[in-house]
């Protein structure tokens, strides 16, 4: 007797902003693609009197009732639960999270300053999840374009097979991207021919070993890129022209930003849906 096919779950923040309905737009879909069931979390506080407490409650609830009609009213076969959390809204994702396949969350929320790029919740959703988390970053969601992902080094192969995933399932190609800054070109010495060699080689074998899953998914067209340059900037310009951009999240090295400087740069400033793939310690 064969097993039945497991159903994952897609989980997404929502608030009354036109950035959570991006989320939501993008979440849906992705669920939709993936054969996921869709869980919408809406998250609030609880410090206020009795009354205070009834309105944030019913405001929640309409929140939560305003993304299911209009997640189903364009994808009405989808499967969606909600759920209404008392909590910190990055902790609630967090915690929902642990039973989840996938977090996709806005680039900012209700309570974010105009100028910011990024909202708190995405920021901390996205440096502390134990799962991969979408901020769902640009225009709508493209219905073509390649998945390009960010390679750092040999080690990412767990962001590498999750872009080959999304890829297999949409149809779409993989562009992996590997980008450095000669280290001869630091110092104040005119680099050699020979030396932008040696290195070029160094960063070749980087990023083949990186790209090691590419023998599990024959049926996806890969392309792998060597960019000499800033790998933030070569990141954000291969975002004009992708559906999704797919980043590992390494552990982080002493008291420097969790993310990655790389990271950080590149989800403030991307133009397409942004994947952080954590990657186990060494």
């Amino acid at each position: 007797m064969t097993s039945p096919t497991r159903v994952g779950t897609v989980i997404v923040g929502v608030d009354d902003t036109a950035y959570s309905w991006l989320a939501a737009d993008w979440a849906a879909a992705e669920a939709e693609l993936r054969g996921d069931v869709l869980r919408v979390v809406h998250a609030v506080g609880g410090d206020g009197d009795a009354a205070s407490e009834a309105r944030v409650l019913d405001a929640a609830a309409s929140v939560l009732d305003d993304a299911e009609v209009r997640i189903v009213t364009d994808r009405p076969a989808l499967r969606i639960d909600t759920v209404l959390a008392r909590d910190d809204p990055a902790d609630a994702l967090l915690t929902a999270a642990r039973d989840a396949d996938l977090v996709v969350v806005g680039t900012r929320g209700r309570g974010g300053f105009a100028g910011l790029l990024l909202g708190s919740v995405s920021l901390k959703v996205a440096a502390h999840a134990d799962r991969p988390v979408v901020v769902a970053r640009g225009a709508p969601r493209k219905a073509t374009g390649s998945i390009v992902v960010g390679v750092r080094d040999a080690g990412d192969e767990d962001a590498v097979r999750f872009a080959l995933a999304e890829a297999q399932t949409r149809g779409a190609g993989v562009r992996l991207v590997h980008a450095w800054t000669p280290f001869v070109r630091s110092g104040l010495t005119v680099p050699q021919p020979s030396q932008l060699d040696d290195e070029q080689r160094l960063h070749a074998r980087l990023l083949n070993g990186a790209a090691r899953p590419v023998a599990d998914h024959p049926g996806v067209h890969v392309d792998t890129e060597l960019i000499i340059g800033s790998p933030a900037a070569a990141l954000v310009d291969a975002s004009a022209r992708a559906a999704l951009l797919v980043l590992p999240r390494h552990p982080p090295r002493g008291l420097g930003l969790r993310l990655g400087s790389v990271v950080h740069a590149i989800l403030h400033h991307a133009d397409c849906p942004v994947a952080v793939v954590p990657t186990a310690p060494d």
